[in-house]
């Protein structure tokens, strides 16, 4: 509801707890909030967090062990005998960046089947004083990467190295809640729709969740996408992701240039300029009773299958239901493709560390998601 295209996690944070609403974000690691004293901060929805209002917040040192996960931003400055403070330095591929001191705090979650809470003491997290970029309204960011410094791998001795989420339609009610489950999920090993791909191992990059694409196809018609589109290079560029914590969907410029002409090629209605939108494929559907856009999907090396439905690939752009856009942009500076999270509404999904392995399965997650 805060225009982000971002979806949030309620967190409290301290002691006595104090509520944050954090961006769940599977493309980095570091869990960060804006913290007093905020030297150059963005607007925030809700109060800015106050270490010293925390009987539980312990600053960590430079030559704390996790500190070297972070880089400083003064790398030429000497780490001193403590209590000198480990300062991080945390940067993300939109040129958001997070400025700040390491430390830890206890974080206290809603369990899901009663109204207990559960408290999880010492998570190290960044203190940020100098934030800005796309974290709009946010009190901060809740990484879910596969690094050390991420929520699950702080977590896994406690539920194992398992965790999925259900993320709700952007036209559903905003009273409904998305669901983010750490441990085992039985709702989804029982989904008669479940399908699951490996995860691709990257020695460059810990971070990310690479998946492994063999093709895609529109309106059923294999596109003809060169392997070197899906590949990594030797410097460890390129590959697909899938990333809560970016909004469209992204693919390299030799994948999206034809996936962007076979979809136009099957499309009828009038195109349109989505420059205003900063999208390409716009189409006007004034006068029309019924709207049909060709499919898309994406087939995985292993063989799963991803077919989201229409209304997680085209956005309508104005509240006349008058214009319609593809979700879907070309990579900047030829990174990597992005699977974003526009694309995985309604959809069950799963990430097991344990079996380097996602699973996903169509889902309304505004509803139980008991099977």
């Amino acid at each position: 509801y805060l225009g982000s295209g971002e979806y949030f996690m309620d967190v409290y944070m301290g002691t006595p707890p104090k509520h944050f609403s954090l961006i769940i974000d599977t493309g980095s690691d570091l869990i960060w909030t804006q913290c007093y004293p905020c030297l150059d901060c963005y607007n925030q929805s809700g109060p800015i967090f106050a270490p010293n209002a925390s009987s539980t917040y312990r600053p960590l040192s430079c030559k704390h062990p996790q500190c070297e996960h972070v880089y400083s931003p003064e790398p030429s400055a000497p780490c001193k005998s403590p209590p000198h403070p480990c300062r991080y330095t945390y940067s993300y591929g939109d040129y958001s960046h997070t400025i700040g001191d390491l430390a830890t705090e206890t974080f206290t979650l809603g369990v899901s089947n009663t109204r207990d809470r559960y408290r999880i003491p010492d998570i190290v997290f960044g203190c940020g004083h100098s934030n800005q970029g796309s974290f709009r309204g946010s009190g901060g960011l809740l990484g879910l990467g596969k690094g050390p410094l991420s929520f699950p791998s702080q977590l896994d001795r406690r539920f194992g190295k398992k965790f999925s989420y259900c993320l709700v339609g952007r036209d559903t009610n905003v009273s409904a809640n998305s669901v983010l489950t750490f441990g085992e999920d039985q709702g989804l090993v029982r989904h008669p729709q479940v399908q699951y791909t490996k995860f691709l191992t990257h020695t460059y990059v810990s971070t990310f969740y690479y998946l492994d694409i063999a093709k895609v196809s529109v309106g059923g018609e294999v596109i003809p996408i060169p392997l070197s589109a899906w590949t990594i290079d030797a410097q460890g560029r390129g590959g697909t992701i899938i990333d809560s914590g970016t909004t469209l969907t992204y693919f390299v410029a030799p994948a999206y240039k034809l996936i962007s002409q076979a979809f136009a090629s099957k499309v009828s209605y009038t195109k349109v300029n989505g420059s205003t939108w900063s999208l390409d494929n716009c189409y006007n559907v004034s006068g029309l009773t019924q709207v049909q856009f060709p499919t898309i999907s994406i087939t995985f090396v292993d063989g799963a299958v991803f077919t989201p439905p229409v209304e997680n690939y085209m956005i309508q752009m104005d509240s006349d239901w008058l214009t319609y856009c593809l979700a879907i942009l070309e990579a900047p500076h030829e990174t990597l493709t992005i699977l974003g999270n526009y694309l995985q509404q309604n959809m069950h999904v799963l990430y097991d560390l344990e079996e380097h392995k996602l699973g996903f399965a169509p889902m309304d997650c505004s509803t139980s998601m008991d099977y």
